[in-house]
């Protein structure tokens, strides 16, 4: 489309130039920029937000051997808080964790895979007849919309394998099993499994800090530099284009604001490493190295929203590294074989105690008046109950961190039958501070959380 100023034609591949570099337009009287300037927020806590999330369910009481092989669930409180074997990993933490009972997500019953990881953290059933993605906005970024604002990231998506799974990927184009965080309805975000790229976006393209500051110092503002043209050009737009102009250039400036955020971060407390070559053939030291990235994200506050599918929902992933050379799906489907069941719980244990790891680290790290583990309250946890069976009742979800004061573990809470698991999400976003009247088909806040 042609625009037109004074009688003279705008190309649509007209630059801005300025030194030695040169920036492309909008389409101006025809397109609105897809972003635009950070909206003004309160100054927050630096209180973190974590969502872990595991496919398969877990060993609970709910096959037909019931208590007799419940590897998951807890029971008491205080000095009688007993965690499950699956769950003894987090026992030097076990006073920061709050595990429950009872919860259920109607928005992914019957999906078997293919809708759970986007229902997660949505609770509700999106729209999979509709030609594109059509869900809901999740808990992890209505918390980045408030309190993602002053970092270089606003939140973090991440996995440890690729989250493109048959098993998983149905007539709805993956766009609900391969995430678990939608900014808007239809606007899924993808995971990153390519540690490289993940450490890229964290600290800078450079794969030693030498060479990062370098292309930092050489990548000065590029509206800095075309600023003469720009304002040659204002002059000449009428009034819509001006606006569309000033939006564009106020995402750029954004933009630069977020990259110079990540840039200026002070380091010096924080253990740095080389960039990683890329994707690990060890799955073991690949989750290792995700979490650790998390980590470091947090400790130097790039980020204090980060979501992590641990492994993806349908996988084949085999775990030889811990006496199971089964393929994680298909011992899922236990047939209630009690061998089966056995390699299915050392699986889920193994999880849980890479996510203890995490737990421990972020404890050990010191952050104000307390360590990171004190300012963060993360959500560990599956959409699916029995494997077997592909249900969604009762869930196994578990809460750990200090969350600021807002949250003291040391219990287990027994809900009501078939609690909304939205009762859980709506009590997490009360405790950072962002009440709301209700989340998806939620009925009330979960007091003795």
């Amino acid at each position: 489309m042609a625009n037109y100023l004074r009688k003279k034609h705008l190309s649509r591949r007209t630059l801005l130039q300025g030194g030695a570099v040169a920036m492309g337009l909008p389409f101006l009287e025809a397109m609105v920029p897809a972003s635009t300037a950070l909206a003004q927020t309160a100054a927050a806590p630096k209180t973190r937000a974590g969502f872990f999330y595991i496919p398969h369910g877990a060993i609970m009481n709910n096959t037909p051997y019931g208590k007799e092989v419940d590897a998951w669930s807890s029971t008491g409180s205080g000095d009688n808080y007993k965690l499950g074997h699956i769950l003894e990993p987090l026992e030097a933490h076990k006073n920061y964790v709050t595990t429950f009972d009872n919860l259920e997500n109607a928005a992914s019953a019957g999906s078997v895979h293919t809708i759970n990881p986007a229902t997660w953290l949505s609770c509700v059933r999106p729209d999979t007849g509709a030609k594109a993605a059509s869900m809901s906005t999740t808990l992890d970024q209505i918390i980045a919309q408030k309190l993602g604002q002053e970092t270089a990231l606003p939140s973090l998506e991440v996995c440890s394998e690729t989250t493109i799974q048959v098993a998983a990927c149905g007539g709805a184009g993956c766009y609900y099993a391969s995430t678990l965080s939608y900014a808007a309805p239809n606007a899924p975000l993808p995971m990153e499994f390519n540690p490289r790229k993940l450490f890229v976006k964290l600290m800078g393209e450079g794969d030693t800090a030498a060479e990062r500051e370098a292309l930092t110092r050489k990548t000065a503002s590029l509206l800095d530099m075309i600023a003469d043209r720009t304002n040659t050009l204002r002059a000449d737009l009428g009034p819509a284009d001006r606006s569309t102009l000033s939006d564009y250039l106020d995402t750029v400036r954004e933009i630069e604001r977020r990259v110079e955020m990540a840039g200026s971060r002070d380091l010096s407390g924080v253990d740095v490493p080389d960039a990683p070559v890329g994707v690990l053939e060890d799955f073991d030291e690949q989750v290792k190295l995700m979490f650790d990235l998390i980590a470091l994200a947090y400790q130097a506050d790039l980020t204090r929203i980060a979501s992590y599918v641990m492994v993806a929902e349908g996988t084949n992933r085999t775990y030889n590294h811990v006496g199971v050379p089964d393929s994680f799906h298909p011992v899922s489907h236990h047939t209630n074989d009690r061998e089966r069941i056995r390699r299915l719980t050392i699986i889920q244990r193994y999880h849980m105690q890479r996510f203890a790891d995490f737990v421990t680290k972020l404890a050990e790290t010191p952050d104000g008046d307390g360590s990171i583990l004190d300012h963060s309250l993360f959500l560990y946890g599956s959409n699916m109950s029995n494997s077997n069976q592909h249900d969604n009742y009762p869930l196994p979800e578990l809460w750990v961190g200090g969350a600021s004061g807002a949250h003291k573990g040391g219990k287990n809470v027994t809900l009501p039958d078939r609690t909304p698991l939205a009762n859980m999400h709506l009590t997490m976003l009360d405790k950072f501070g962002i009440p709301q009247d209700s989340f998806a088909n939620s009925t009330g806040l979960i007091a003795e959380a």
